[in-house]
């Protein structure tokens, strides 16, 4: 028991604090920077909606406002299956020569959306966005810059989670977000980042490999599909995209549990991934597959801690229910520093939850569907 308790308390530690330290280690002893310069190929951006009549409009004219030579950048919309006014808002921008938009009368998923997209780009550079965030204007000049190393396949933009006129939040997601990004900033720092950021990245042209229609993490499978082929994946900072923090407990957890249940399906369409034909095996296995491990830890450790005897789990045993009591209270507590540790714990309690109900998707058969 006690082996079970302390190889659970190991998982725990390595996957959230072990990590990040080897990958601070290894960023100082093996820098990789990346050899940027300015650099304006012709670029395709590319974004699929469904039923987003209330924002589409919106984010087509941030996309028009960015800061790029416009005769190097053209604007691919599709509509897949939309049943609002995201067809009428799109048709508004039909006299623009360099916006291009695809109506699929049918709702086929983002991965076929993308692929019609991609089918009808002619930049050397595709770019991919979502809908709902809005990007900075020097935003894709900065990534462009990456792809005058030509060992860079696949570039990422940073997310901000937060509002332009007060700052990043450091609250609920924000937090968590901060430290997602301080462990992709380390991966990119001396090799490549496990994924990119959905709401701005872009990959060459010539590494692009297709995503199977159904498939949820297109910003998991195609940059490590560009690993795969020897290229690199790096983040820049510069290359903002702001979205907002909270988006209310249902709909994060059910985001999550989107994205977790996304990592089981990469298992079953790039099973590659676990053999070493993948150049970051240890990387994604630490980044992306500890994390959905850790809830059965997390029930490992508290199980075996009550059995154990001895003064060193009794604290153990009070330090964990005292823990989940605290994330449990978080709507009770005022504005304080006790709410904010509440704050914390009780985000550590959705994500976990959130990774259960992703294994338990797994086992059932459920795949996870691309939603708004």
């Amino acid at each position: 028991m006690a082996v079970i308790f302390w190889a659970a308390i190991g998982l725990i530690v390595y996957t959230y604090i072990g990590y990040v330290a080897w990958l601070w280690g290894r960023s100082r002893w093996y820098q990789h920077p990346v050899r940027s310069a300015p650099y304006l190929p012709a670029v395709s951006i590319v974004l699929v909606a469904r039923n987003e009549g209330g924002c589409v409009g919106q984010k087509i004219r941030n996309l028009l406002d960015i800061n790029y030579p416009r005769d190097k950048a053209e604007i691919i919309v599709v509509s897949d299956g939309s049943t609002d006014a995201t067809n009428r808002v799109l048709s508004e921008f039909a006299t623009l020569s360099h916006v291009k938009t695809i109506f699929s009368q049918q709702s086929q998923g983002k991965a076929a959306g993308l692929s019609h997209a991609i089918n009808a780009a002619v930049g050397q550079i595709i770019v991919f966005t979502d809908v709902r965030q809005q990007i900075e204007p020097d935003a894709l000049l900065h990534l462009m810059e990456n792809f005058a190393d030509p060992r860079v396949g696949c570039a990422s933009g940073e997310l901000i989670l937060g509002d332009p006129a007060t700052g990043e939040s450091t609250r609920r997601m924000g937090l968590y977000w901060k430290l997602e990004k301080l462990v992709r900033h380390l991966e990119a720092a001396s090799g490549s980042v496990i994924g990119a950021t959905g709401a701005l990245y872009a990959v060459r042209r010539s590494l692009f490999v297709p995503v199977p229609v159904g498939t949820t993490l297109d910003d998991v499978f195609i940059p490590m599909e560009v690993i795969r082929q020897g290229s690199r994946v790096i983040i820049d900072p510069r290359a903002r995209v702001w979205d907002v923090a909270d988006l209310g407990t249902r709909r994060e957890f059910g985001r999550k549990v989107r994205t977790l249940s996304g990592i089981y399906q990469l298992l079953q369409l790039q099973p590659w991934l676990l053999s070493n034909e993948n150049p970051v095996r240890f990387e994604f296995v630490s980044h992306k597959l500890l994390r959905l491990a850790v809830p059965f830890a997390l029930c490992a450790a508290l199980v075996s801690s009550f059995f154990l005897p001895g003064f060193v789990y009794r604290v153990a045993l009070f330090l964990q229910l005292g823990f989940y009591s605290l994330s449990l209270s978080k709507p009770l507590l005022k504005q304080n520093s006790l709410a904010r540790i509440a704050d914390v714990a009780f985000t550590f309690i959705l994500l976990n939850a959130a990774a259960l109900v992703a294994f338990a998707n797994f086992v059932a058969g459920r795949k996870p569907a691309w939603g708004r």
